[in-house]
């Protein structure tokens, strides 16, 4: 598995070695939710959690590994039920090319996965699309 090396007993802000100072009080609910994923143990995070910190571009090295095993591990019934963690997807997707640039093995193992689903809505193919054009000469 791809995240084999990750300690998902360890949160964000431990793995990274950097605590953010709090949030300051007029700041935005997302901030303060951001500032408070980073502070929880991987385990912990749940999916909407995950997927809240991939879309912020927190933790990347550590959470992409995450995202990744569970939409491979999630894959195969999705494909079968048509029934699609989107949100998650979508986040993982709609990194920056510098991310898979970085990543280049994170990229060509999101490709494989995305190759293994079916009927995906248009706005899903759209986002994989995109994806694959910021990476293709990576896959």
């Amino acid at each position: 598995m791809l995240s084999d090396f990750v300690n998902k007993d360890r949160a964000i802000e431990e793995l990274e070695g950097n605590a953010w100072p709090p949030p300051q009080s007029e700041t935005t609910s997302l901030v303060r939710g951001v500032h408070d994923l980073r502070k929880r143990p991987i385990k912990n995070l749940g999916l909407d959690g995950l997927r809240r910190l991939i879309s912020q571009d927190v933790g990347l090295r550590w959470l992409l590994p995450v995202a990744l095993d569970y939409l491979r591990d999630t894959a195969p019934d999705e494909a079968v039920t048509g029934w699609y963690d989107d949100d998650l997807l979508t986040a993982v997707l709609m990194r920056k090319e510098q991310t898979w640039r970085s990543w280049p093995e994170l990229a060509r193992h999101l490709n494989e996965t995305v190759k293994m689903l079916t009927d995906l809505p248009s706005g899903m193919q759209r986002h994989v699309e995109e994806f694959r054009t910021k990476a293709s000469d990576l896959l």
